[in-house]
C-alpha cells in the first residue's frame, strides 16, 4: 500500500492521531489486566455472559488495531502491539515493586488488600500478555491479508473476520493460561465459549464504527482506500 503526501498541518495531524490512537489502546489493554481478576455477570437479555471484567475494554483493542491497520498500515499498528507489550511488562513491574514496599501505619490500603486485590495479578498480566501478543498479531496479519484479497474495498469482511477468528485465539489461550489445573474442564470451556461469544458479539456491532471513523478519516485527509497516512 502507497503512503500520500501531506500538508504540514495535515501531516501534524496525522501523526497526533497515531498518538491518540495508540495511546487509547494501551490504556485499554493496561486497564483489562488490572481488573481481570474480577469476574462479572453481564446480562444482555438473550443470555447472560460470565466474563472477566478485562473483557468489557478488551473488544476496543481489536477495533483500534483495525483502524490502525486500515489507515496506517501493518508496520506501524504492530509497532503499537509492541508498545502495548512492553507497557503490560512496565505494569507487571510496577505491581511487583507495590508489593515488596511495606505499607505504613495510616495507609489506606493495607499489605494484605494489596495482596488480596492483586495476588494473581502476575499470572493474569503473563496470560493476557502471552495471548495478546499472538492474538494481535494473527488478528493484524488476518486484516491484511483479507485487504490485499479484496483489493482494499469490503472492509467489513477483514475487520469481523480478523477479530472473530484473533478473540478466539485469544480467549482460549489466555483462559487455560489461567485456569488449566485450577477450576475443571466444564468450568473453563464456558469461560471461553462466554468470553469469546461476548466478543464476538462486539466485533459484529463495532462495523458501523470502524465504517464511520475511517470515512471520516479517509474524508478528511483524501485517503483512497488503497493508501495509507504518512506519520
Amino acid at each position: 500500500m502507497a503512503s500520500i503526501s501531506l500538508e504540514k498541518n495535515k501531516l501534524e495531524n496525522s501523526r497526533l492521531l497515531y498518538l491518540i490512537l495508540g495511546g487509547l489502546f494501551i490504556s485499554a489493554l493496561v486497564t483489562c489486566n488490572l481488573i481481570a481478576n474480577k469476574f462479572v455477570s453481564v446480562d444482555l437479555g438473550f443470555k447472560t455472559f460470565i466474563v472477566s471484567a478485562g473483557v468489557l475494554p478488551y473488544p476496543l483493542t481489536f477495533l483500534i488495531t483495525d483502524i490502525l491497520s486500515e489507515i496506517y498500515g501493518k508496520k506501524r499498528t504492530n509497532a503499537v502491539v509492541l508498545v502495548g507489550l512492553f507497557a503490560s511488562l512496565l505494569a507487571l513491574l510496577i505491581l511487583y515493586l507495590g508489593s515488596i514496599f511495606p505499607a505504613i501505619t495510616d495507609s489506606p490500603v493495607s499489605d494484605e488488600n494489596y495482596g488480596f486485590v492483586f495476588q494473581n495479578s502476575s499470572r493474569i498480566i503473563l496470560a493476557s500478555m502471552l495471548a495478546y501478543t499472538v492474538a494481535q498479531f494473527v488478528d493484524v496479519h488476518i486484516f491484511h491479508f483479507f485487504k490485499k484479497l479484496t483489493k482494499g474495498k469490503k472492509l467489513w469482511i477483514r475487520n469481523n473476520l480478523s477479530t472473530i477468528f484473533s478473540q478466539l485465539l485469544d480467549t482460549i489461550l489466555v483462559t487455560c493460561v489461567i485456569f488449566i489445573g485450577v477450576k475443571d474442564f466444564d468450568f473453563i470451556s464456558g469461560l471461553i465459549w462466554d468470553g469469546w461469544f461476548f466478543k464476538f458479539l462486539f466485533a459484529a456491532a463495532d462495523t458501523v464504527i470502524i465504517y464511520t471513523l475511517v470515512h471520516a478519516i479517509r474524508s478528511y485527509f483524501g485517503l483512497k482506500s488503497n493508501e495509507e497516512l504518512p506519520i
